[in-house]
């Protein structure tokens, strides 16, 4: 990727979490804030993705999230596992994203270094982001179907004339 391109997007990149945990719920909702700026600004996707994930993994800490989205590759959940598993990383979470009209458009995997279960407070942190995926990937989802339906009413269309038989 150029650096012009990627340059653009970087006033939306979301510092490491604060140190003192009086600071802890500013920091979510400007995380927040700047993930929805850069979904309403069109910022490429995966960049968004990435984004939330790091917010996520700020905000639990110890961990690493994956977004895989639908139209992408598939990556087996399974897979991933195993490979976090030679990392010493264990599943800490795993949720679909569902999109507006109840489709799923990806999923969201977190490992953690503990094998735990998430706290209320990390339950609700979780939730969060996969609202902001499923916005994310449901946006770019609806622009792509529009640039493919204007470029089918722009192609002409070839039909075959049916010619009466002569007789």
């Amino acid at each position: 990727m150029d650096e012009s391109h990627s340059g653009a997007y970087k006033k939306w990149k979301i510092p490491g979490l604060p140190p003192r945990p009086e600071i802890k719920s500013q920091y979510v909702l400007k995380a927040e804030g700047k993930i929805l700026q850069a979904i309403s600004a069109r910022a490429p996707v995966p960049e968004t993705l990435n984004e939330i994930c790091s917010a996520l993994d700020c905000q639990i800490g110890n961990s690493v999230s994956l977004i895989s989205t639908s139209t992408g590759r598939d990556t087996s959940a399974a897979g991933t596992a195993r490979t976090a598993a030679r990392f010493g990383m264990y599943v800490f979470s795993s949720a679909q994203i569902i999109g507006d009209f109840g489709e799923e458009v990806g999923s969201l995997q977190t490992y953690c270094r503990d094998s735990r279960t998430p706290s209320t407070n990390e339950l609700h942190l979780i939730e969060r982001a996969l609202h902001l995926a499923a916005l994310a990937i449901t946006r770019e989802n609806q622009a792509v179907h529009r640039a493919n339906s204007r470029i089918a009413e722009n192609r002409p269309v070839r039909r075959r004339v049916l010619e009466w038989p002569v007789s």
